[in-house]
């Protein structure tokens, strides 16, 4: 008899668990259900960072003080990084130093290890500065798209006495220019008009793309960025290829992709700013002998359409339309009235699976 009970208290034990369990599920399924989960995805160096950090900045907490503080020490890194850049492209295009003792500057940024503080930051000011005056630097700096150089570092350079005072904390405009690359696999959640969204954002060099593939269930949407300036840049990881040529193919292999055939995609052309300067003194026919002889590389207009056709020709299926958008991920107004448009696109388009309504 005893024994009957015993039996008897733990099968009611199990059978409670058992709901407990079932409760649980069905509670994150309904959770899941209502989620929009975006994906960022493109080649490296085309925004996604920075387009998470607006939607940080736009619907989230944005960056408190201890952000900010972190922020600095990326910012000092991003100096000395440039700056090294910026002297070693000067001694291989074997560009004269405009001030032949601007070369001892350049061994000490050369030499220069972590820089964690204000105080040690200030140490390499005066030599940052000199750097930053020579001719030399400054041709080197012109040829940019020859080596790879932070996008930022003339935004940075411009007001590195600012940034190399005591009581310099990173402004939301620094923030965003900040560069660290992404390692791994960030997940940023938020709740946008009552309706919780989830970003992932990947690494977009070569080596951390296989990682892309973890993070494909249960997909809503991917916004897929492009830096559209990238037509006369080489890719970092192996000099030869075209970094505009690496993004085209790998939306080509994404847009094709029977995981995402029920997925909607949406073209973010990235760094539209940075195109609309490019193109008055750069010839993307150069680099796309695809550009159409009667129109004009010089054009915005005329390229922008172009960029967006050699993205469309990537698709087999075209049935459904390709949502596009140029954008500046550094201006916060400009993402703002962008992901308006395309969050009730999202929305409209995944409204039965998501059941927000």
């Amino acid at each position: 008899m005893a024994c009957s009970c015993l039996v008897s208290q733990e099968r009611a034990a199990q059978d409670q668990r058992s709901r407990q369990i079932d409760k649980s599920l069905q509670q994150e399924k309904a959770k899941r259900k209502g989620l929009v989960k975006v994906l960022l995805l493109g080649a490296g160096e085309s925004g996604k960072s920075t387009f998470l950090k607006q939607m940080r900045i736009i619907h989230g907490e944005g960056f408190g003080e201890k952000d900010r503080l972190e922020f600095r020490n990326v910012i000092f890194e991003n100096y000395t990084i440039s700056a090294t850049k910026l002297v070693r492209a000067l001694r291989s295009m074997n560009i004269p130093w405009g001030d032949a003792v601007n070369e001892a500057h350049g061994n000490l940024v050369e030499a220069a290890g972590s820089v964690d503080t204000p105080e040690e930051f200030a140490q390499y000011m005066p030599a940052l500065e000199a750097l930053w005056q020579d001719s030399g630097i400054r041709t080197a700096y012109t040829r940019g798209n020859e080596f790879h150089l932070g996008d930022s570092t003339g935004y940075f350079f411009g007001k590195l006495r600012q940034v190399a005072s005591s009581d310099y904390i990173p402004s939301k405009q620094d923030i965003l220019c900040a560069r660290k690359a992404t390692s791994g696999v960030i997940e940023y959640c938020l709740q946008i008009k009552k309706v919780p969204f989830k970003f992932v954002d990947v690494g977009g060099q070569r080596a951390q793309r296989t990682k892309w593939y973890q993070c494909f269930q249960e997909v809503t949407s991917i916004l897929f960025l492009v830096a559209s300036n990238g037509f006369d840049q080489m890719l970092v990881e192996d000099r030869l290829t075209n970094r505009l040529v690496e993004s085209i193919n790998i939306f080509s292999s994404i847009a094709n992709d029977s995981c995402f055939s029920g997925v909607s995609i949406v073209l973010f052309l990235n760094k539209a700013d940075m195109l609309a300067e490019k193109i008055k003194h750069r010839s993307i026919k150069d680099f796309f002998p695809s550009f159409p002889a009667h129109e004009n590389p010089h054009d915005l207009a005329n390229v922008q359409e172009f960029l967006i056709d050699l993205y469309n020709m990537q698709r087999r299926d075209k049935s459904k339309l390709l949502y596009h958008h140029f954008t500046t991920a550094t201006d916060t107004n400009n993402i703002r009235i962008i992901f308006e448009a395309v969050r009730s696109t999202i929305l409209e388009n995944n409204l039965k699976d998501l059941v927000l309504f």
